[in-house]
């Protein structure tokens, strides 16, 4: 995705990031976030809200839950993830805890862009911390229920601090006032982390998010270690970056504490 929907030069990524988080609403230390998974220059900013919530400095595990768009069935990633920046190792000790199946072909055949294009905000920001990729399909309730169940049991016997990022862009190819006022329906579902809810809004309003899922499972996932509620930090859409307001993209920035 280097050279796509991010700069592939260092230099140019480097710029692009600090300017990203000079801008960026900080403090905090989420417990989980939602970050966007589009190109940057149209969801990049919302990434760095959301990445801000979480201390600078961490150094421990980023659990990374994104949708599989071309269908691959759930899966983990074992090894190393580069960036123009550098490599961010895998936690393969949390992975094989986990006890999903590893599956690198399917996560580089399948050009998973929901995943890739967290990582340089991680290797930036946390360049001590480690990741564990998941992709997930398919989205439903009982796969919700699977992915969340394996990450409460992993993160439950391990000693390491753990923070979960689920990649969603929301509403797709919409006009912008329509995308803003359904995007903000369903999100305004998960202020108590209601998923039930959440997920009666999307399927009852006919919202296109495309990391419903993994926003789902990783609040299952937090639930059992505190976590009470979920804010909103920024919402945007694509038609501020393109110009185009008739046919857009939803981003959101959400924290979990």
């Amino acid at each position: 995705m280097a050279g796509m929907f991010y700069p592939a030069d260092p230099v140019q990524l480097t710029h692009m990031l600090d300017t990203f988080f000079r801008s960026a609403r900080t403090g905090g230390d989420a417990k989980g976030i939602a970050s966007p998974h589009a190109g940057y220059i149209y969801s990049g900013q919302t990434s760095a809200h959301a990445f801000g919530a979480i201390k600078e400095g961490f150094d421990g595990t980023f659990i990374l839950i994104g949708p599989s768009h071309r269908g691959f069935p759930t899966c983990v990633s074992g090894i190393p993830w580069d960036t123009p920046i550098g490599p961010v190792k895998t936690d393969t000790d949390l992975v094989a805890r986990i006890g999903l199946p590893v599956d690198d072909q399917a996560m580089a055949f399948g050009n998973e862009n929901s995943l890739e294009v967290q990582i340089p905000f991680i290797r930036y920001r946390f360049p001590d911390a480690a990741i564990v990729a998941i992709m997930m399909s398919p989205q439903t309730l009982q796969e919700i229920g699977r992915v969340s169940r394996l990450i409460i049991g992993a993160v439950h016997e391990y000693d390491k601090n753990v923070r979960i990022v689920a990649s969603s862009d929301f509403s797709h190819y919409v006009p912008a006032d329509k995308a803003q006022k359904d995007d903000l329906f369903v999100i305004e579902a998960l202020k108590d982390l209601n998923v039930q809810e959440f997920y009666n809004r999307i399927q009852e309003h006919r919202i296109s998010a495309c990391g419903y899922g993994p926003i789902a499972a990783m609040i299952e996932a937090l639930k059992p270690i505190g976590a009470t509620r979920c804010d909103l930090i920024s919402y945007t859409t694509s038609g501020e970056s393109s110009g185009d307001f008739q046919q857009v993209v939803g981003y959101a920035a959400l924290a979990v504490n």
